[in-house]
Parts: structure tokens; C-alpha cells; sequence
């Protein structure tokens, strides 16, 4: 039987990085603790706000070895998915909700050699990705309505968590979630299945000089071991 990836994993967001020094807060929160790090893409079309593209990501890339694990809320999300894969992408999530072909999306980022990601938004239920959770590596839980960080955690969520869990037994399969996420209220996450958490503010909020505090009460609040 295979498993996934040994947890816990902390993505780091940088939505809520100083956007005038992103190469700084990305070397940073790598040499911090974070596991992987997560981009989020927004285009004002999908979700109400608007971030960056496959440029910038392709600028970040020489700040870090970690995993970039890029999160796209656009659509259609199909145009734009070899330019994010050659711009240093290592894992790619889509939206169920973003259009009618997902599974030819989810084909396309495995073709170009990605980790395949899944993403739903909070009102999505878990049924809708199900006969799609063969072809993916990552189930991304939006665990606030996408657009803005900052947002209080919506604690319904967790259903969906763990009915994915369920969905996933035996495979080898991320379940990651986006939204909310502190040292507070990982553990109920990580309790119904999750075993990568991303967090903005909750890493980024007061500064580089807290990021590995930060960074490793999330880890322990989610059940990890905190190096000494």
C-alpha cells in the first residue's frame, strides 16, 4: 500500500509576504522551516482579487529548493498551465469549480511532468471530486472562501476533510488546506486529515524575525515534532 506524504507539511503563503522583498520573504521562510511554498495566483475573474503570474514565480524560483506549490484560481486555468510549469512549478492545483473539462486540465499537468492537484472551495462537497481522485497527487480544502487572506477559518470545513480522508485511504494522496490556518486550529484540521497546512499571516504577521517560531508552533500545533 503507498503512502502519502509524511506530515506535517507547512506551506507557507506568500499572499501575505511584503510584496516589495517576495525573494527575501521566500529565501526566508525557506531557511525558517517551511516545507514547501504556496503561490497563490488570483486572476479578478475566478475569485475577487487579482496577485501575480507565471513571472513572477519564474523571478522566485532561484530564492528557493523547496517545493512551489502553486495554486491557481483562475479560470480557464488550461491555458496558462505550461507556462506556470515552465516557469518552476512543482506541483500545480486547479479548481473543480473552474470549468466544465477538469480532467483534461488534470491530464495536461500531469503530461508537463507536475504534481497533480485538486482544489475545491468551501460549499463544494467532497463528492464532486471523487471521480477524479485517481488522477491526483494533492486535494486542496479551501478552509475560507478564496480571494482574500486573512480570513477566519470556517469550521465545516473539516467534514469535507475528513470525508476526503476517507476517499483517499490507501492512496497515495496529500490532503492539503488553504485558509485561516493557525498554530490555534491546525490540530483539528490535521485531526480530520490533513497533512499539509498552508498559512499566511499566521507565518508572515510581524516579521522574518518570528518565522521559525512561527513556522514550528503551526508543526507542533499539527502533531509534528519541533526540532530543539
Amino acid at each position: 500500500m503507498t503512502t502519502r506524504t509524511a506530515g506535517p507539511i507547512i506551506s507557507p503563503s506568500i499572499l501575505a509576504a511584503d510584496f516589495a522583498a517576495l525573494g527575501q520573504e521566500v529565501r526566508a521562510v525557506s531557511e525558517a522551516g517551511a516545507d514547501w511554498i504556496h503561490l497563490d495566483v488570483m486572476d479578478g475573474h475566478f475569485v475577487p482579487n487579482i496577485t501575480f503570474g507565471p513571472d513572477v514565480v519564474k523571478a522566485l524560483r532561484p530564492h528557493s529548493a523547496k517545493v512551489f506549490d502553486v495554486h491557481l484560481m483562475i479560470a480557464p486555468a488550461d491555458p496558462y498551465l505550461a507556462a506556470f510549469a515552465e516557469a518552476g512549478a512543482d506541483a500545480i492545483s486547479v479548481h473543480v469549480e473552474a470549468g466544465p473539462h477538469i480532467h483534461r486540465s488534470l491530464q495536461t499537468i500531469r503530461t508537463l511532468g507536475k504534481r497533480v492537484g485538486i482544489a475545491l472551495n468551501p460549499g463544494t462537497p467532497a463528492s464532486a471530486i471523487e471521480p477524479l481522485i485517481d488522477m491526483v497527487d494533492l486535494v486542496l480544502v479551501m478552509t475560507v472562501n478564496p480571494g482574500f487572506g486573512g480570513q477566519s477559518f470556517i469550521p465545516s470545513t473539516l467534514e469535507t476533510i475528513a470525508r476526503i480522508k476517507a476517499m483517499t485511504a490507501g492512496r497515495a494522496i496529500d490532503i492539503e488546506v488553504d485558509g485561516g490556518i493557525t498554530a490555534e486550529n491546525v490540530g483539528l484540521a490535521a485531526a480530520a486529515g490533513a497533512n499539509a497546512f498552508v498559512a499566511g499571516s499566521a507565518v508572515f504577521k510581524g516579521g522574518p524575525a518570528g518565522y521559525a517560531e512561527r513556522i514550528a508552533a503551526i508543526r507542533a500545533g499539527a502533531g509534528g515534532t519541533v526540532a530543539c
